[in-house]
């Protein structure tokens, strides 16, 4: 056994976690128990789990996009109070009031998701900038798919980073789809990472189904900035393998192109990549029924909580 393997095993049991959470919202949104738009992350989880595993959770701010279950479960969130806050239940991480689009958990070090498409990354941008005079040494981290890169709010963001030299890396999701239109009718150059150059930073291109590849890539990209090396882009190659929306019918992917995503699936690969290096089938299964266990358990009990006040709902909000 290679002396990785422990840290190994700890992304096969995130990556598990995520996308047993995710299998589960998507039964308890077809059951009429969650209403209102869902996105899932199923496919994409190497993505959350790598680049999380690089960050200092305690002082460094992931501001994800709308396609946030993931990223917020990397970061500790527990499942029970993803749940009970999709559910609109009082045990929710806000109360019941962010539901999926909206939810935040700063005391996780995820600072909430955005409906508007690339409105992440000048707030990333602000939390770096306030990092330069706070003296916390804070890295944000700015996620957003590939169609959000054609934003004018994202090349402001990081032409405003590279300017200022601002601590925060600039992560993007690849899944090959801009919502239901492919990355190649889009843009002239599928290479997304190379527009980094225009803004005189740093970027690089990982396999996003690979967590221990994007956590190498990202440790760069953190440690550059945190040392006051300015803003850098990482795109991640990836995949989804469920549709844009929960009950969307996939009919823009071409013949093969699902079969091709889940072959190439991320929790998949790791175990055939654990089980080459030694690690023994049972402990694999092992770790698969006890996160199964986890997450009926943690949906059971969101289920079970009593739902949030109406009343509440303008509690909390600033104009």
């Amino acid at each position: 056994m290679r002396s990785d393997t422990p840290t190994l095993l700890g992304h096969f049991e995130r990556m598990l976690l995520i996308r047993g959470v995710e299998d589960e919202i998507a039964r308890l949104r077809t059951a009429g128990d969650m209403v209102g738009s869902i996105h899932l992350c199923s496919g994409q989880e190497a993505v959350y789990v790598g680049a999380v595993a690089a960050l200092d959770l305690s002082r460094d701010a992931v501001f994800p996009t709308y396609r946030g279950h993931g990223w917020a479960l990397a970061c500790g969130v527990p499942p029970e109070a993803l749940f009970a806050e999709i559910l609109g239940r009082v045990t929710g991480i806000n109360g019941g009031r962010g539901g999926s689009a909206y939810f935040t958990a700063p005391r996780y070090g995820m600072y909430g998701e955005n409906s508007i498409v690339g409105a992440g990354a000048p707030i990333a941008a602000g939390a770096a900038l306030a990092a330069a005079f706070d003296g916390s040494g804070r890295v944000a981290v700015a996620a957003f798919g590939d169609g959000a890169l054609n934003q004018g709010a994202v090349h402001e963001a990081m032409n405003f980073a590279a300017v200022r030299g601002l601590p925060v890396v600039f992560v993007v999701e690849n899944n090959a789809y801009s919502e239901l239109t492919p990355i190649a009718d889009m843009t002239r150059n599928p290479e997304l990472f190379r527009r980094a150059s225009a803004y005189g930073m740093p970027g690089g291109r990982v396999d996003g189904n690979d967590p221990d590849a994007v956590a190498r890539a990202m440790e760069t990209c953190v440690r550059r900035a945190r040392g006051g090396g300015g803003p850098a882009l990482l795109e991640c190659v990836t995949q989804r393998i469920v549709g844009h929306y929960i009950g969307d019918a996939q009919r823009y992917r071409p013949a093969g192109d699902l079969d091709r995503a889940v072959a190439a699936e991320p929790i998949g690969r790791l175990a055939e990549r654990l089980t080459a290096e030694g690690v023994a089938a049972g402990e694999l299964d092992a770790i698969r029924s006890r996160v199964a266990d986890r997450v009926r358990a943690a949906s059971r009990l969101a289920l079970d909580s009593p739902p949030a006040d109406p009343a509440t709902a303008l509690e909390h909000l600033y104009a």
